[in-house]
């Protein structure tokens, strides 16, 4: 199959298929007599199995190592589960960041009265490099 149809089959686009062949994630296609590259169904099965990675979050080099230990029919499944768990514990320090920036912009969303005064709390809130946005810019000290 062709590019279009390999990237129809995957769900991945025609660019990042070269993308993932220059970098070399995955093999270098071959090439028909005209000079288009062209798939199997193995190549496709590698591609859904990096569409999959990439949904879950993991890196590209994350990826790569697990494309190696698929791969290797003797691996350990202790040397997949640790991958696993390492990018478990990245998505949990992202999950809590994430939970303290959602934290801090709606509060300072409540501190504004998103009225026609320019007293902004979530400018001020934005310009201040320490924790004072922790308390509304308009409540009594």
């Amino acid at each position: 199959m062709n590019i279009g149809q390999a990237a129809t089959a995957s769900g991945i686009s025609a660019k990042m298929i070269r993308h993932y062949e220059s970098i070399g994630l995955i093999r270098k296609s071959t090439r028909s007599e005209s000079g288009y590259r062209t798939y199997n169904e193995k190549d496709v099965h590698t591609l859904r199995f990096i569409k999959r990675a990439r949904s879950l979050g993991f890196s590209l080099e994350q990826i790569r190592d697990l494309l190696s230990l698929w791969n290797d029919e003797e691996r350990a499944s202790a040397d997949v589960k640790a991958i696993a768990l390492q990018h478990v514990g990245e998505l949990e320090q992202r999950i809590t960041e994430l939970s303290e920036m959602r934290n801090t912009l709606a509060h300072l969303a409540d501190c504004c009265h998103g009225d026609d005064r320019p007293d902004c709390p979530i400018l001020q809130g934005l310009a201040t490099t320490d924790n004072s946005s922790d308390r509304c810019h308009s409540e009594p000290h």
